[in-house]
């Protein structure tokens, strides 16, 4: 029997019996017969913050064969309902304090004829009404019974009462009482006992505290950070699925468990503890563990005696699996010994609501044994689920089996998907077959993956095979000269040059460079503006098997003496007859048109494995470094793109990016190495988006490629553009991309392909590729597909153990992309550049890339923003990309960025900055995304930009964004007077200070102040005293500051005809 809510519904260890008595402090409601005991709350609490009260409900479904008398049935059911107190109920909510009163409405029996039809489903879909249809707590009583009689002579006796009153132990009780009238046990005294413990709970406040601060150190989240469920189901709906634990990991378990003096029931919940954190990254997690606090003397008492209390497991990764499970056992027995606190006031802040108060929860699996009367047999049945349930996960095992032991694992649709839910019960009897078999092995070595599992995770990272490239950059030109010499290689706006007079040009420079005594294998310089001649000079240096450095003119003179330094040049490129001034003296300066004096000096053959060009990115320690890419390394991302995309002579392709800008290499080599024409972007062009698009239109280019934010500087100047572009295909690149900003551009080039390419410097500009549609412009998709060809990519995490889909870690990139590592930097590429465990090649290495991604239930992978993207303020964890898509599913939003301020300190806060859409308008923007975040991920304020400012590579430049605009959410009262908001603050903080009796301030958390389940009820009851418009209790806990209750207040305020709720 399971309560369909998913409470956790069994037997388990007994924290003791509280002595009955009314103890000084147990209020008791107004008119009631008894206050709530602290696990009554609980449920309470749940219910109210659930979509669809009344819901949390516990059935119990027999199916009668033989002789009954459905009057009699009836008869002896609303005697159980008067005979138990807790039956007869209802909840009293409208006071101070909280509590349950006599209801005087009779409770509800049906006795009907199930339709023929009913046979096909054997009954199921009408059970399935009867736990659909909530209980009305309010007015009770709190149970209802139903007979369902069936054409062969059978019935079913179907229960369903509010999971406030009972558990499974009191259903088996009432199914029994109905069924043989039998009363001659003592009813018990659930009113004295709840009393008792109501005021036990007050008493133990000092505990609850001391066990919330304890579980505030553990790094945990408020919401599942691995689910790929569906954001667009009920906070509730959910699913369940079967599995098993095979017979000999059970038996072994049992053996395990007797030799380390534990219970499987911990071994249960320390898998579920290790599979949660392993999932969620970290090295800790929260379960919810089942107890029972039933008392001897309360055998066949009809109420609810149970209660969920939050496990820490903490993983000690050096350690060994029976270290572990020793530990995990000592945390259930102190959480047990706290069993007799409600949960919510032992949660950290943040987790009363949300996704829910745990992610996930362990209960024992239990079924009641069949009735056998005198001419009859009651058998339970297995209710269909209802949908409902109560955890993102709740993991059910029949703890009492021999053999092998039944389980049934119930989730919830918005945090995972059927296909996710199956893979967890996998990944669960994994652990637990390591637990039972290798008690002395280190924690780290437990995988979290059966070995299936694992195989399907890492050929997900493979790319097609990719036949490697034996011709270098420049052999491959001189080849494509060949073939069509009169065709236009490259213009900028002066000059045109023809594949065979770039070819012969280049020649020209790389014989001046030879008789400079440039070598193959040494770094030559190239400091020139965006030209023909730029082509010229990097396929000049080519030629003689140097590798090009870029040296940008347009930045700063200290950053380019870095690079000259740190690259060992000897000689630059440029396009003035003289060196610069800052030249340094032993550098030698080669014009672009400097003559050799051997025309006809042999270059020699290019090894493909050469250094090709050596690109610097920024270093965490403000050195550059450089990359040096290979020409296998650029010609495979040629080979891996030409076909698929459809690339050839047929192209117009525009140089956008710095030439110090890998994405560059992309541009011009891809473009000319298969016959298109490449359009030098002058840089003044490239950071004016009105020229830019002229420009496009102009030269009729076909391939794009651009960072997301300077493509959404261009699509606004397409808006407004008489003419169209001729654009076939988009590539992004460079940073992530929303792709919900990209709809306007699908309205009006349907026909051109959209790519979203993922790559960095050190895997060859580019790694993976997803074509995207207009569907993801619909759900703001952060997928970027699959691994090129001949490209791996694997999620790893920080041990380096392949993860399961859904869960972020680490990109690691291995293949063909794979750069030669870090000029001069030993330690920093050993560090960076490791060995790949399982590589398609003998010898491969990945690269570890600093990017959190995730492999997703489809096989594509999702990008989640960099790791070092992660903050910390005010405690919780936050992914900035997780707001910043937050404020882009608002309307009037085009684009957003989020960054912390103060990071590190006690006064960080997030702030936020929009592009706003035509007509919208920054007012409501934070409390509309407030809905879709938790209230310490929300920004303190939110300023609009006409544009973004981004850095000479496109991307967001952080520097340049203003400084915040404070209060710019914060409109005015509902008189519009500014003056009606700071009165409505005051006297929101007014009334928390009165109830907490402590100081507050307007951002101070509700729950670290030290408020409870019950204080959040007196508060409620408090604010609408004061007169102020009413808010629901899940309003009350969701919105946790003054500050926060004051803007909802605010609006309610402002739309009188508003239901609380």
């Amino acid at each position: 029997m399971i309560d369909r809510s998913g409470g956790l519904v069994g037997p388990g260890p007994d924290a003791g019996a509280i002595d009955g008595g009314d103890p000084a402090g147990a209020a008791r409601p107004a008119g009631a017969g008894w206050p709530l005991a602290p696990n009554q709350v609980g449920v309470h609490l749940a219910d109210a913050l659930a979509e669809r009260p009344g819901m949390h409900t516990v059935v119990a479904a027999y199916r009668l064969t033989g002789t009954f008398d459905g009057e009699l049935l009836a008869e002896r059911f609303r005697a159980l309902v008067r005979r138990h107190p807790a039956l007869s109920s209802r909840l009293v909510d409208d006071g101070p304090a909280l509590g349950m009163a006599r209801s005087d409405t009779a409770p509800e029996w049906r006795d009907e004829t199930l339709p023929p039809s009913a046979a096909d489903d054997d009954g199921a879909d009408r059970r399935l009404a009867e736990c659909l249809r909530p209980i009305d707590t309010r007015h009770g009583p709190l149970m209802r019974g139903a007979l369902l009689r069936r054409k062969d002579g059978d019935a079913d006796l179907v229960l369903t009462a509010s999971h406030l009153v009972v558990d499974d132990q009191a259903m088996e009780t009432a199914v029994a009482e109905v069924l043989t009238g039998d009363t001659t046990r003592s009813p018990g005294d659930y009113p004295g006992w709840a009393t008792a413990a109501a005021g036990a709970a007050l008493r133990g406040a000092g505990r609850a505290a001391a066990r919330r601060a304890e579980l505030a150190a553990l790094p945990l989240g408020t919401e599942p950070a691995w689910g790929c469920g569906d954001a667009a189901a009920g906070d509730a709906d959910g699913g369940q699925l079967p599995f098993t634990v095979p017979d000999d990991v059970w038996r072994k378990l049992a053996g395990t468990a007797r030799t380390l003096g534990i219970s499987r029931y911990s071994a249960l919940t320390a898998a579920v503890g290790l599979v949660l954190a392993r999932n969620g990254g970290t090295d800790a997690s929260l379960v919810g563990s089942f107890v029972t606090r039933r008392p001897a003397a309360q055998r066949h008492t009809i109420g609810y005696f149970s209660n969920t209390v939050p496990v820490p497991v903490r993983l000690a990764e050096d350690g060994t699996v029976a270290g572990f499970l020793r530990t995990c056992h000592r945390q259930c027995l102190a959480a047990y010994r706290d069993a007799d606190l409600p949960l919510f006031d032992v949660l950290p802040a943040g987790h009363q609501s949300g996704a829910g108060p745990l992610t996930a929860a362990v209960a024992p699996l239990w079924t009641p044994p069949p009735l056998r009367l005198p001419g009859l047999t009651a058998r339970p049945l297995p209710h269909p689920f209802a949908g409902a349930a109560k955890f993102p996960l709740l993991v059910y095992v029949d703890m009492a089996a021999e053999g092998a032991a039944e389980g049934l694992l119930q989730f919830r649709h918005r945090w995972f998907s059927a296909e996710q839910a199956a893979l967890f019960t996998r990944q669960l009897v994994a652990v637990l077959r390591e637990f039972a078999e290798r008690p002395d092995a280190r924690l780290v070595s437990v995988s979290v993956l059966d070995e299936a599992d694992r195989q399907r995770v890492l050929a997900a990272g493979l790319g097609a095979p990719l036949a490697p490239e034996e011709l270098s950059v420049p052999a491959l030109f001189t080849r494509r000269a060949g073939l069509s010499p009169d065709r236009i290689a490259v213009n900028d706006g002066h000059t045109a040059l023809r594949y065979a007079e770039v070819d012969e040009r280049s020649d020209t420079v790389a014989r001046a460079l030879a008789e400079a005594g440039v070598r193959a294998g040494d770094r030559v310089g190239v400091r020139m503006e965006r030209s023909c001649d730029l082509i010229v000079a990097l396929l000049g240096v080519l030629k003689t098997g140097a590798a090009y450095v870029p040296l940008d003119p347009s930045y700063p003179e200290a950053r380019l003496a870095l690079v000259i330094g740190d690259a060992d040049v000897r000689v630059v490129v440029g396009d003035a007859d003289s060196p610069p001034a800052d030249l340094p003296e032993h550098i030698d300066w080669l014009p672009v048109h400097t003559r050799p004096r051997d025309p006809a000096r042999p270059l020699p053959a290019v090894d493909p494995d050469l250094p090709c060009y050596a690109i610097h990115t920024s270093g965490s320690t403000g050195r550059p470094k450089g990359v040096l890419v290979t020409h296998r390394n650029v010609t495979s991302l040629l080979n891996a793109t030409r076909e698929d995309f459809g690339l050839g002579p047929d192209d117009v392709w525009s140089l956008f990016h710095s030439f110090a800008f890998d994405f560059s290499a992309w541009e011009i080599w891809v473009c000319l190495l298969t016959g298109g024409r490449l359009v030098v972007v002058p840089r003044a062009v490239s950071r004016n988006p009105e020229e830019f698009h002229q420009l496009l239109e102009d030269e009729e280019v076909t391939v794009l490629s651009q960072t997301p934010t300077a493509f959404g500087l261009l699509l606004a100047t397409d808006r407004l553009a008489r003419g169209g572009l001729s654009v076939r295909l988009v590539v992004f690149g460079g940073e992530p991309l929303d792709t919900r900003t990209l709809a306007p551009w699908f309205e009006r080039y349907p026909g051109a392909r959209v790519e979203n390419m993922y790559g960095i410097t050190e895997t060859t500009v580019h790694s993976t590729t997803h074509t995207v549609t207009r569907e993801d412009t619909r759900t703001g998709s952060r997928v970027v597909g699959r691994p090129l060809p001949g490209w791996e990519i694997y999620v790893l995490d920080a041990h380096g153990r392949p993860v399961a889909p859904g869960v972020a870690g680490e990109l690691h990139v291995g293949g063909s992309g794979v750069a030669l590592g870090y000029l001069d930097r030993p330690e920093l590429t050993a560090e960076r550049f490791t060995t790949d465990r399982h590589p398609r090649v003998p010898g491969g290495r990945l690269y570890r890339s600093g990017d959190q991604g995730r492999l997703l239930p489809g096989g594509v992978l999702e990008h989640l923003g960099r790791l070092d993207d992660q903050v910390k303020v005010r405690g919780f964890r936050i992914e900035l990309g997780e707001v910043r898509d937050a404020l882009l599913r608002d309307p009037s939003v085009t684009s957003a960025a989020v960054v912390v301020h103060g990071a590190g300190t006690a006064e960080a806060r997030l702030d936020a900055y929009v592009v706003l859409a035509d007509g919208g308008s920054t007012d409501g923007l934070l409390r509309r995304a407030a809905a879709r975040l938790p209230e310490y991920m929300v920004p303190q304020t939110v300023t609009a930009l006409t544009a973004l400012p981004v850095t000479a590579n496109g991307k967001l430049d952080k520097a340049r964004l203003p400084a915040p605009e404070p209060d710019a959410d914060a409109p005015a009262g509902p008189a519009g007077s500014p003056d009606a908001a700071g009165d409505v603050l005051d006297r929101v903080v007014g009334v928390w200070r009165d109830v907490l009796d402590v100081p507050v301030a307007p951002d101070d958390n509700f729950f670290d102040l030290g408020g409870t389940s019950l204080l959040a009820l007196r508060l409620k009851t408090a604010l609408r005293g004061a007169g102020l418009p009413e808010l629901a209790l899940k309003e009350v806990i969701r919105h946790a500051t003054p500050a926060a209750m004051t803007a909802l207040l605010r609006d309610r305020a402002g739309a009188p005809g508003e239901a609380a709720g």
